[in-house]
């Protein structure tokens, strides 16, 4: 039989606890820069996210959990009445475009600078980014991070589950703990970063703690099925060594496997590579997978779509696009019917704010009457471009 987009299981509906997906798309977190200053949710994020509800989740960009963890300017937060005030209007407009959204919870560590959060970063260890970072006067040497103290631990886990429930006031369906992409949690599992000799370093066991003890608290605070966490095996980004990834994931995977999370969310999954098959026997809940595209290459022309469906074939339950749903609010549609796809304008994607490379791609004509979604997206294109 001649395979077709619309065949493709991609658009069948899922269920994710106690939601009911129309499709096994998931909008993957993707940081854009256009929070205010002091992190709270601007007007245009709730026109962009809108925009792109047929997604079968939408997972919101990184928000911080307490001021320390910003890591760039104009990140999101979480951690203020201001900040929930700013997403509830997010929510309320994916809500009404009849869309689901979950918001990823990302601490920085070490990846950070006093000009960002005006405080010094924390880190497990006071090993440095082994790179600038971007800051309000431009790229800068990252500075030497303080080592948390076990106080220091404790109030961060507790940050993590105050930020959740502050996520469900602002009208979430959940969160996601980012623990991928060599942030905070990351930091803390990896050899490169974790120098500590306390119960916080050392052994496989020690390295995860943290990342365990966040992931528990926030499933305590509001509910596991509410919550899904984030990893990234093998990934070096931020400067990140793990030592030993094949030990490091499925120690982690199982000491939270019996927590009832309503996902595991697994960056650049390569079904060739006996780790994912590992975890995805170990997983006993849904699995997200994104798919590896190769990090900075071109997006492929299909957008990710048949590696999303080699991942479905090998055990994964939902399909998490970037950069594809960065450049198509209407990406769904599009692939349902094979149309080409809008290219992404990188110079645009973070650091610049405004409407250009965020809320003025183009969408195909007539789709948002297709999509049942009236005014979610913008004006409709003659076609596509």
């Amino acid at each position: 039989m001649t395979h077709t987009p619309a065949m493709s299981r991609l658009f069948e509906p899922a269920r994710l606890g106690t939601l009911r997906l129309p499709n096994r798309l998931v909008m993957a977190p993707l940081t854009r820069n256009r929070a205010g200053a002091d992190g709270v949710p601007q007007p245009l994020m709730a026109t962009y996210y809108a925009q792109r509800a047929s997604a079968g989740l939408i997972i919101a960009e990184a928000a911080t959990p307490n001021a320390v963890g910003q890591t760039y300017p104009h990140i999101p937060a979480i951690h203020h009445e201001r900040h929930i005030a700013g997403w509830r209007h997010v929510t309320e407009a994916v809500r009404a475009a009849g869309g689901r959204m979950f918001l990823q919870l990302q601490h920085g560590g070490r990846v950070g600078h006093p000009d960002n959060s005006g405080l010094m970063p924390v880190a497990p260890s006071p090993v440095p980014l082994p790179e600038t970072i971007h800051t309000p006067h431009g790229r800068q040497d990252a500075v030497v991070p303080r080592e948390m103290t076990h106080d220091d631990i404790r109030s961060t886990v507790a940050d993590f589950a105050a930020a959740a429930r502050n996520a469900l006031e602002a009208g979430f369906a959940g969160v996601e703990v980012h623990a991928a992409n060599g942030h905070l949690l990351h930091q803390f599992m990896s050899q490169g970063t974790n120098r500590r000799t306390d119960g916080y370093g050392g052994s496989v066991a020690g390295r995860i703690r943290f990342a365990v003890e966040v992931t528990r608290a926030v499933a305590e605070a509001i509910g596991p099925d509410r919550v899904g966490l984030r990893i990234s095996p093998g990934n070096t980004v931020n400067g990140i060594v793990e030592g030993d990834t094949g030990d490091l994931y499925p120690a982690l995977v199982e000491a939270v496997a019996d927590t009832g999370l309503a996902y595991l969310h697994l960056v650049s999954a390569d079904p060739d590579q006996p780790l994912f098959h590992d975890l995805r026997t170990s997983w006993p809940g849904t699995l997200i997978a994104n798919p590896a595209l190769g990090r900075g290459a071109p997006l492929p022309a299909d957008g990710g779509m048949r590696a999303g469906e080699r991942l479905l074939t090998a055990g994964a339950d939902l399909i998490a696009l970037g950069r594809a749903f960065l450049a198509n609010p209407d990406l769904v549609e599009r692939l349902r019917i094979g149309a080409p796809l809008n290219p992404v304008r990188d110079a645009h994607m973070m650091y610049v704010g405004g409407e250009t490379g965020y809320t003025d791609y183009p969408v195909l004509a007539g789709v948002r009457h297709r999509a049942g979604t009236p005014g979610a997206g913008p004006a409709p294109a003659s076609g596509a471009r």
